[in-house]
């Protein structure tokens, strides 16, 4: 198919609704959730969560609110520009960029995320990709999308 921005952001709109948003905020709470627990096992303090942290990381997940500037809230960012929606800022898509490499993709030796080339595949990687580089560079992945959905 030949795009335009308004086509892109018309299908881009129709794959990005609540629910797959929510599907890939608690993907990804899970793997940083994963992750805090072996980080804690490695330091030996496996048992540093109280229980109403515990409960809190619980309604989490359920929910994917957390209240405040977090990680939720950088994706729900990125997710409504991959819906077409205007940038405020460029800095302030720089930091929820930033932020989501950092806690998903930066070992703790580094300075700098590793990021893999599966992430551009996944719903929050296509977003990203959206936010960097514009939604002309996603039109590959689109014709993918509109295929799967044809068949």
């Amino acid at each position: 198919m030949t795009w335009t921005r308004e086509k892109a952001f018309d299908l881009l709109k129709q794959v990005y609704d609540d629910k797959m948003m929510q599907q890939e905020k608690r993907r990804i709470f899970k793997m940083l959730h994963r992750q805090l627990y072996e980080r804690l096992d490695d330091l030996a303090i496996n048992q540093a969560i109280s229980e109403k942290a515990e409960r809190q990381l619980y309604f989490f997940k359920e929910f994917t609110f957390m209240p405040g500037d977090n990680l939720f809230q950088s994706m729900r960012y990125l997710f409504l520009i991959a819906r077409g929606e205007m940038e405020t800022d460029r800095r302030v898509t720089r930091q929820h960029l930033d932020r989501i490499y950092k806690a998903l993709y930066q070992p703790a030796g580094l300075k700098n995320p590793v990021i893999p080339d599966s992430f551009w595949e996944t719903p929050l990687g296509i977003a990203c990709q959206i936010a960097e580089e514009g939604v002309e560079s996603v039109y590959p992945i689109l014709d993918e999308i509109e295929e799967v959905e044809k068949s």
